[in-house]
């Protein structure tokens, strides 16, 4: 009998223990949650995006392409890219000679394929039937018909005066423009783009934890530049009210 009131006796320690131990880490793991969701909030990230690199590119497929998740896929797309380049650029080939090039080849290849079964006696080969899908070039056509709007709209409020910072913007991403115009033409231009679309973002994705502090040091520099530069310059110009119009 003693024995086991001293073995009720160490349970019940045990148990008030352990509800006092409970007790006090409930609200320290709260506590300790709050400080980090609290600090995950505080980190600065890149144009200040909230979400992983992968779902700002969309999440699907072309963000596998450029964040390199298939690497066939990835370099494939590369190097078509840059055999096009080569071709088109430093080989001074011309679009419609290729296009007319490749079908000769084609239709050549199929016809002798498929004539030539006649003398082996064998079947001739089933050329599939090619279709483009209705579907995907209307959803491509209404995404460009968004943009597109989108694009006119803010122009039209940068023209209109509202916003002196995304004029300022504009007019210097517009000039930097016309500069690179200058030294490549569209296609190598949309090269460089390319590639840089498949090797910027993935690059960044591995090295975030270290470029985005330097690009919040850069971003502080610049604010402060912009600070001044409209405290000496564009606070002196002289400018309308602006009237907003009732309809």
């Amino acid at each position: 009998m003693a024995e086991h009131e001293d073995t009720k006796g160490e349970s019940l320690i045990e148990e008030i223990t352990e509800k006092f131990h409970g007790g006090d880490s409930s609200p320290s793991s709260e506590s300790e949650d709050e400080k980090h969701s609290e600090l995950k909030a505080k980190i600065y990230r890149l144009f200040g995006r909230e979400k992983p690199v992968h779902q700002v590119f969309g999440g699907g497929k072309s963000a596998d392409v450029l964040l390199w998740r298939n690497k066939k896929i990835s370099a494939g797309a590369l190097g078509v890219a840059t055999a096009l380049w080569v071709l088109f650029e430093l080989m001074e080939y011309r679009l419609l000679t290729l296009v007319c090039h490749g079908l000769i080849l084609t239709l050549a290849i199929l016809f002798l394929w498929s004539n030539g079964t006649t003398f082996i006696h064998k079947s001739p080969p089933r050329i599939p039937e090619v279709s483009i899908p209705e579907q995907p070039i209307l959803q491509f056509v209404s995404v460009l018909r968004f943009e597109i709007n989108r694009t006119l709209f803010v122009l039209r409020e940068i023209a209109l005066g509202r916003d002196l910072k995304k004029f300022l913007a504009v007019i210097a991403s517009l000039w930097l423009l016309s500069i690179v115009g200058m030294w490549c033409n569209f296609l190598t231009l949309f090269y460089i783009v390319f590639v840089l679309l498949h090797t910027v973002p993935v690059l960044y994705e591995k090295h975030e934890d270290k470029v985005d502090p330097l690009a919040e040091k850069l971003m502080i520099e610049i604010k402060k530049q912009y600070a001044l530069f409209e405290e000496k310059v564009l606070s002196k110009i002289p400018r309308g009210p602006l009237k907003d119009k009732k309809h």
